[in-house]
């Protein structure tokens, strides 16, 4: 279609008398495919951008390129009854034009630049101005040439993210099994096996595919975020912008941004970075932050990404984002603890010191640890948080020191960064994609409050696996980076003087995680109170969840200090559980000091509150959990035993969060608990009436044979709703060949 056609179909319906705005859509569209047929238009789209839906937009390759309002032939554009809408668009979008489909006004940056008219109307119809023609192509030829950040809409950055990722990760996932098959020895495949070898010992190429395009997409996040010049962005460009204080991201970016990137991803690598180059993300997630009415956009918007890239993993991942009430009451409470328990008045911007011995690369056969140790001065307070996720306990930590002592003292704050807060703030975790974002999360809430210290200080959060010790360097250059993330981590396992473990850790049943290192330190729950006798327990298997391997975790760090607070929130069940006897035992063998706060809301228990209301679980999951703060201060003796204080916290969700929010350990009504053998359970029990129970007799004096009861396995393989498909489905089972029954 010509401007000519174009000004003719135009006029033919003008004169009719009837028509009105959107009756020239279809026109004006096919006029800029016309003229642009190298770009996609798009009439009346969707969610495109924040600040409401212009009539069309203009993209190249998905990426929109400009934005195009249109109002009714006629039309004074200049009206004061367009002036709300016209500009909010031209605050919004850089790249903008304003049209009554024959007079254009072309914006960028929210300035008028151009504005040229096709036609005159006179006497009812339009009157061609065709000298006015091919300056008009030129317009809209530049126009369509326009680089810019017009990615506007934080949802619509999280739908190009989604679609670029899962792009990538279905080619890493075809590279990798077909490199794994083929045993071909790319640089793919090689960190493939690094990883699975170091960190994640049953991975598959499909979950490292996963964490590979989530930490690629999140990375040039990171990168652009830190980017001075908005006008161009690359992978190249990208390694050099990752933060100094991540340096294994800044490795991987290296790798991404040099010549040995494998060519099979590198095309999806460059079309990830052309969306972050029309994109200013430090502008799109301040907006972000004020429409959700969040402090913690970042997460808010991880969850939009994961929602657009794979639902079912925003839902498996949920335990990941700890409810805002429960991560500052936890803070809260350790600083109480710190205060109150160890007289440190700075709490937990506490900047006192204190001398440890670790040792050298010299051998010493004299050493109890067979090498030659020297003195070194650290901080006394030393956090860590042994499952970080995306880092949302040491972000409040950080934002509690920030508000309680530094925000009216702006001026000491980037040195006590420096010099006192991150050398004491400690961070494991063993997902990458979580890794990455727990550094953004860390480096951007710093730079929010002002902090402008040292660049190349890196933050101490590492990507390594908690619960092993030690990881060996198989000689690759990627296991190499690997090993120096998770060697630097060992320093803090061996050496570091830990007095604050908390966080919330994973919970998953009978876990993956049984190194030979943790399971040692796990056989002290298996014993029975006194801890000379093995558990006597058919299936102590619950035991091995991960929540209690890092409770138990964080109790090795405790007890190695000699003193310290453990606060963690995690599944209620080893407070009154039988199995778990002997681990609380343990546990008041070695704290002074047990604080519960039940939080209830167990769906497989059905729990209710008192006065028979619902009751709700602060996550959504169906285990209860409870928060705990445990407090060593080593001058309980040996043979003693702990006190243990409980509190029930039942109800709705909300009045949960309003409980935590509004009390600290000093205001809670805890009932101090008796130490009762052989159970020693950590919640409120009626001990009368347990003692006319125990007057009877027991069912296993009664009946010779018991065993547990019906115990189901594999129930979606043996039950279905419908009897053919379950019959055909036992059937074809009678026919596997003995090496398929590992898969049903």
């Amino acid at each position: 279609m010509t401007i000519t056609h174009y000004l003719n179909s135009l006029n033919t319906r003008f004169k009719s008398g009837i028509s009105k705005e959107h009756s020239y859509r279809g026109d004006l569209e096919n006029l800029l495919r016309e003229l642009v047929p190298q770009v996609e238009i798009t009439n009346e789209p969707a969610n495109v951008t924040d600040c409401g839906n212009p009539d069309y937009v203009i993209t190249d390759g998905k990426i929109p390129i400009g934005y195009i309002e249109a109002k009714d032939i006629g039309k004074d554009l200049n009206s004061k009854v367009y002036k709300e809408q016209f500009t909010r668009y031209k605050n919004a979008l850089d790249n903008l034009i304003i049209t009554d489909y024959v007079w254009f006004q072309f914006f960028q940056h929210g300035e008028l630049v151009y504005e040229i008219k096709l036609a005159d109307i006179e006497n009812g119809q339009l009157t061609p101005l065709p000298e006015n023609f091919q300056e008009f192509e030129n317009l809209i030829a530049n126009f369509c040439s326009f680089t810019g950040q017009t990615i506007k809409s934080a949802k619509k950055l999280a739908e190009m993210m989604a679609a670029k990722a899962r792009l990538l990760q279905n080619i890493l996932e075809n590279a990798t099994t077909s490199d794994e098959e083929m045993q071909e020895n790319t640089s793919l495949q090689g960190q493939y096996k690094t990883f699975k070898d170091i960190l994640i010992h049953d991975l598959t190429p499909k979950s490292f595919a996963d964490i590979y395009a989530q930490t690629l997409a999140y990375g040039m996040f990171a990168a652009r975020l830190h980017d001075p010049t908005l006008e161009d962005f690359s992978r190249q460009e990208a390694a050099e912008l990752i933060p100094k204080s991540n340096p294994f991201l800044r490795k991987l970016f290296g790798y991404v941004a040099g010549f040995d990137i494998d060519e099979r991803i590198k095309t999806t690598v460059d079309n990830l970075a052309d969306v972050f180059r029309a994109t200013n993300v430090e502008e799109l997630l301040k907006n972000f932050g004020k429409t959700t009415q969040t402090q913690d956009a970042i997460i808010h918007f991880y969850e939009t990404f994961l929602a657009e890239y794979d639902p079912k993993l925003r839902k498996a991942r949920g335990v990941w984002y700890t409810p805002e009430p429960v991560v500052k009451f936890i803070v809260r409470a350790v600083d109480d603890v710190l205060k109150t328990e160890f007289d440190l008045s700075q709490g937990l911007a506490d900047t006192s010191k204190t001398k440890i011995k670790v040792n050298t690369d010299v051998a010493d056969k004299r050493s109890a640890t067979g090498y030659k140790q020297t003195e070194k001065e650290v901080h006394k307070v030393q956090i860590l948080d042994p499952a970080t996720g995306t880092g949302t306990f040491l972000a409040e930590v950080v934002n509690y020191i920030y508000s309680k002592k530094f925000k009216a003292m702006q001026g000491a704050w980037s040195g006590y960064v420096d010099e006192h807060l991150i050398p004491r703030l400690n961070g494991f975790e063993l997902l990458m994609a979580s890794y990455a974002m727990a550094h953004l999360k860390l480096d951007m809430l710093l730079r929010e409050t002002g902090y402008q210290g040292e660049s190349k200080k890196r933050l101490n959060v590492y990507l390594t696996n908690s619960l092993e010790e030690h990881h060996k360097d198989s000689g690759t250059l990627f296991s190499s980076w690997l090993s120096t993330e998770a060697n630097e981590a060992n320093h803090i396992k061996r050496d570091t003087p830990v007095m604050c473990v908390l966080g919330n850790p994973p919970y998953s049943g009978e876990s993956a995680n049984k190194g030979k290192w943790i399971m040692d330190l796990m056989d002290d729950y298996k014993k029975e109170p006194g801890g000379k006798e093995k558990l006597k327990e058919r299936n102590p298997k619950w035991i091995n969840d991960d929540y209690v391997k890092f409770m138990r975790y964080g109790q090795h760090f405790i007890e190695k200090n000699g003193e310290g607070v453990l606060a963690l929130i995690n599944p209620h069940g080893f407070l009154d559980n039988p199995t778990f006897r002997g681990m609380r035992w343990n546990l008041l063998k070695t704290y002074d000091k047990i604080y519960t706060i039940d939080l209830h809301g167990n769906s497989k228990k059905k729990e209710t509150a008192p006065d028979g209301g619902k009751d709700e679980n602060v996550f959504d999951i169906q285990q209860g959990v409870s928060i705990n703060i445990l407090v060593k201060t080593g001058t309980k003796k040996p043979n003693e035993l702990g006190q243990v204080f409980h509190y029930d916290c039942y109800g709705k969700r909300e009045d949960k969060y309003q409980f935590l929010t509004e009390n600290n350990l000093a205001k809670i009504p805890f009932v101090e608990l008796p130490n009762k053998a052989p159970q020693y359970f950590m919640v409120q029990k009626d001990f009368e009436a347990q003692e006319k129970y125990k007057k009877g007799f027991s069912l296993s004096n009664f009946f010779k044979v018991k065993n547990v009861g019906i115990v189901t396995s594999r129930d979606g393989f043996v039950i279905d709703e419908n009897k053919n498909s379950l019959v055909k489905r036992i059937q074809s089972f009678f026919q596997l060949d003995k090496e398929d029954f590992k898969d049903i």
